[in-house]
């Protein structure tokens, strides 16, 4: 249960970021959409960020790619959610007038 939560939590915090990022008036969607983009982005952008820069000692090095907090990878999830985000807003019709 507190997984879920988590995930939650994190996709509105990288959805909000990423409604942030995107550029133009491309982000007027709905809470429970930009929590949806925010864990879209949290998983493709992860994704990305560890098959471009992951470890090539397996499975165990690819999780461990920085000592500390990853700046970087957090970075790819923000930029993935923001087109998300701008795709969401293009699917559903919706712009900040």
């Amino acid at each position: 249960m507190l997984e879920i939560l988590g995930i939650i939590i994190g996709g509105l915090i990288i959805g909000v970021l990423g409604r942030i990022v995107a550029p133009g008036d491309r982000d007027d969607i709905p809470l429970w959409l930009t929590i949806v983009c925010g864990i879209g982005g949290i998983l493709l952008g992860s994704f990305l960020y560890y098959a471009i820069y992951g470890g090539s000692h397996g499975h165990d090095q690819m999780f461990d790619t920085s000592r500390g907090f990853d700046w970087w990878r957090h970075a790819w999830e923000v930029v993935v959610a923001a087109v998300l985000v701008m795709v969401a807003a293009t699917a559903t019709g919706r712009r900040r007038r």
